[in-house]
């Protein structure tokens, strides 16, 4: 039997192995588990629109399709990263588990000891991918997100809790911006661009923060879905728009479009017409150019949202990452 040589690609690196054709696929989930610390049982193997996994272990390379020259990708954890997710976890379930109890047992007298009441609904911790370039960077930008009023202030007002907020690599999953599992367990978000020369836009990863927090409610992208991440979107525009007018009190939101660039806000709250003959067709000019803009801000935003929904791996699945 012939030797085969498969190239593996994982998390940025590339390892050229060559195994005779025969050998069991036990030997090279070992061997990958040698070279990247992710153990057999939490490997994925794309590859030819295949997929092979450690439960198909009593099988040869030849027999899952593996031929010279076969390029695959390999998905999944390392051990210390699903020893982190565990602790995360553990958190969340032990905070929820004291939430439960205190529901459980009803309103009752407390002294005031003058400290603050710990709020619930926040992100629990961060954590970017350590192997990727200047960690540091995707660090601030977790804390960034997790700190932000305006999310924070929609988590409280639909009483969300997430209990890891982690970074999402591009070569890992380089088909999805955004991920929730288990309704707030964990969400994970692309941050950097494709090439790894620097991070996303914030508020490009800030929106797709309202659609995986969405999530913690709806799984699929239905109707009920797509009115709470615009109802999110809305009230994260509305409350930065009542900080910036120094207002304490938020009020109800007339759910008018709120725009997201400065030259949009322009357009809309300042076009006029220069030496125009007179004032109604001025105001018939304006109340046109207002509509053409707000019309093309409205196009662009659903192409926006419909981005996100086509790279969003947590439709219709709250359970695991793919």
């Amino acid at each position: 039997m012939s030797d085969i040589t498969i190239h593996v690609a994982f998390r940025g690196n590339t390892y050229d192995l060559t195994f005779p054709s025969s050998t069991p696929l036990s030997t090279l989930t070992s061997t990958l588990e040698e070279l990247t610390a992710v153990p057999p049982n939490l490997q994925k193997l794309l590859y030819r629109g295949k997929k092979a996994t450690s439960q198909l272990d009593d099988v040869s390379l030849l027999d899952v399709g593996l031929r010279d020259g076969t390029k695959v990708q390999l998905l999944g954890s390392t051990v210390d990263q699903v020893g982190d997710m565990h602790k995360a976890e553990s958190e969340k379930r032990r905070r929820d588990g004291i939430m439960e109890a205190r529901a459980r047992a009803g309103p009752s007298k407390i002294r005031s000891t003058g400290k603050a009441t710990v709020n619930p609904y926040v992100f629990h911790a961060t954590q970017p991918l350590p192997h990727l370039p200047s960690p540091h960077l995707a660090q601030a930008l977790l804390q960034k997100l997790s700190t932000d009023p305006a999310i924070l202030h929609i988590m409280s007002t639909h009483k969300f809790t997430v209990g890891l907020l982690a970074e999402l690599a591009p070569h890992e999953n380089p088909e999805l911006l955004g991920l929730n599992q288990n309704k707030g367990e964990i969400i994970k978000l692309r941050l950097r661009t494709d090439a790894y020369d620097g991070m996303r836009l914030y508020k490009d990863v800030r929106r797709v923060l309202c659609h995986e927090l969405t999530h913690n409610v709806w799984g699929d992208h239905d109707n009920n879905f797509k009115e709470l991440n615009s109802q999110l979107n809305r009230e994260v525009a509305a409350y930065e728009t009542s900080v910036q007018k120094g207002s304490h009190t938020l009020g109800s939101y007339s759910g008018a479009y709120d725009p997201s660039s400065s030259v949009e806000a322009d357009a809309l709250s300042h076009s006029h017409v220069l030496g125009g003959p007179s004032n109604a067709s001025l105001d018939d000019s304006r109340d046109a150019r207002r509509a053409r803009v707000l019309e093309a801000t409205l196009a662009r935003l659903a192409r926006e949202e419909k981005e996100i929904e086509d790279m969003c791996g947590s439709a219709g699945k709250q359970a695991s990452s793919s």
